[in-house]
């Protein structure tokens, strides 16, 4: 539209004047472009990994349904980004009468500003345009919310200026849910809205009003109402009351990604990796890595699985990794940072914090099922890179004695030099591909990953102090000291 009508009367000289266009409710309009959408062959959800076969499809079939539904999910499993996505499913602008805080539709307002305007101005009645985003209404649940957040209250300020009575509809300081007129409004965490706040919500899924303070004022809005909780919180914090589930239109529930790929694609897209200044190249294998612990995480006996991993645990994770080969690439002056098994240690406080404990993993600390995890995660993904390589000559080598203790912060080429005295350890990594490039750097991470990976099978050893080193026995024999330790050939 090269010229916006500024007035009613020139608004209604364009397509909006057909009643099938400006009467069109905000639940068909959504319809009506998933439809175009989907016979178009457009991804109605792009940036959403891993939930083309599951949830997607039943929010579609949800909004052609033209149900409001609600999304249940353990914390992380991108509920809000779905329900921000569905701002792409309303017209790019809609006409609403000027001034109008409820998004008045020009050709049958609904507030008595509204009628009062197109009264008195006629034709001549101004339009302003919104957008898209102006019609997404977003409110997160807590116990503080008042109905006056959500319906609207009387506002004495507001007739003392205008001399209007308290009764007048013109004093109503109207709430969020009568503001997202003829667009979306989602609640997050749902259970956490009080009970009497929930029943305010009825009318308006029902028979499609709300009433404000106990006046005679009936506004027929036009909403598509949204919402996400927590399954686990109708236990734990609060419970949305059975009339509010039963008029909710679909149940839909989300999952974390079903598979490590889906959870690599995930943190790939999400995660800030690419920091605009020293080159980052991050190893396939660091990345599955990652993915790994979450995936380990989430079905660890000491972790809650009420609470979730949520899937920001593997980004925040990527993340801290690489800000700390970022940090030895700076301090040595190298000219790119490659991400190692040692970054993803150093990572630690990116794993602890997300994680709740049950109380067998409060008595062993989140520390040390971290540090697990992160073994854990390592053995996988070498299983499952160079699971069925020879690396007995490598074990044996350690079974006699050597050892090899590995700086955090050394640099790539000296770090290399002090693998290249484990015999086998770099022939491996080149037979199986895992180091991709056959630089110092990537060449030292992928080392990095075959001792881990022996660390997790336990056929050599690791410590803080002494490094890598053979299995130390869990008892000695009597009489014996603990096993012999050969030098430590990097230091």
């Amino acid at each position: 539209m090269k010229h916006k009508p500024r007035t009613l009367g020139e608004l209604k000289q364009t397509h909006w004047a057909d009643p099938s266009v400006h009467l069109r409710s905000v639940k068909d309009e959504m319809r009506a472009n998933l439809i175009r959408m989907l016979e178009e062959g457009r991804e109605v959800f792009p940036g959403i990994i891993g939930f083309e076969d599951t949830v997607i499809p039943q929010v579609i079939n949800a909004i052609l349904a033209r149900h409001n539904f609600i999304l249940l999910g353990l914390r992380g499993q991108a509920k809000s980004r779905i329900l921000r996505a569905l701002v792409n499913l309303l017209d790019e602008e809609i006409p609403i009468l000027a001034g109008s805080e409820i998004n008045d539709n020009p050709f049958r307002p609904i507030s008595k500003y509204g009628r009062q305007l197109v009264e008195e101005c006629g034709d001549a009645a101004p339009i302003a345009w919104i957008t898209r985003e102006q019609r997404y209404v977003e409110k997160l649940a807590t116990p503080d919310v008042t109905i006056a957040d959500i319906i609207g209250d009387v506002d004495p300020i507001k007739a003392a200026r205008g001399g209007h009575v308290l009764s007048d509809e013109l004093t109503i300081h109207y709430g969020l849910l009568p503001r997202s007129n003829r667009g979306i409004f989602a609640i997050n965490e749902l259970p956490d809205l009080a009970g009497k706040i929930q029943v305010g919500l009825f009318n308006i899924m029902q028979e499609g009003d709300v009433q404000i303070k106990g006046y005679p004022v009936r506004l027929p809005l036009d909403v598509m109402l949204v919402f996400s909780a927590n399954p686990e919180d109708y236990t734990a914090r609060g419970k949305i009351i059975t009339p509010l589930k039963d008029r909710i239109g679909a149940e839909i529930t989300t999952h974390y990604p079903p598979t490590v790929e889906h959870g690599v694609a995930i943190t790939r897209q999400e995660a800030w990796t690419d920091r605009g200044g020293l080159p980052v190249e991050i190893p396939d294998f660091i990345r599955q890595l990652v993915e790994e612990i979450a995936f380990a995480a989430r079905q660890d006996k000491r972790i809650d699985r009420r609470s979730g991993v949520s899937q920001r645990l593997p980004i925040s994770v990527l993340e801290t990794v690489v800000s700390n080969a970022e940090q030895r690439a700076i301090v040595n002056r190298e000219k790119k940072a490659v991400p190692r098994v040692s970054d993803v240690y150093a990572a630690l406080p990116s794993i602890t914090g997300k994680i709740e404990l049950e109380y067998e993993g409060e008595l062993q600390g989140a520390g040390a099922i971290a540090k697990e995890l992160i073994r854990r995660a390592a053995g996988k993904t070498f299983e499952d890179r160079a699971g069925g390589a020879d690396c007995d000559t490598i074990v044996h080598w350690f079974d006699e004695g050597g050892a090899l203790k590995v700086s955090d912060n050394e640099r790539s080429d000296v770090c290399l030099r002090g693998f290249s005295t484990v015999p086998g350890l770099l022939e491996l990594v080149e037979r199986t591909g895992l180091a991709g490039r056959k630089d110092p750097a990537h060449l030292v991470s992928a080392c990095e990953l075959v001792l881990e990976g022996l660390v997790a099978q336990k056929r050599i050893s690791r410590t803080e102090e002494l490094g890598y080193t053979r299995v130390r026995p869990e008892k000695p024999p009597f009489g014996k000291g603990g096993p012999g330790m050969g030098p430590n050939l990097f230091a």
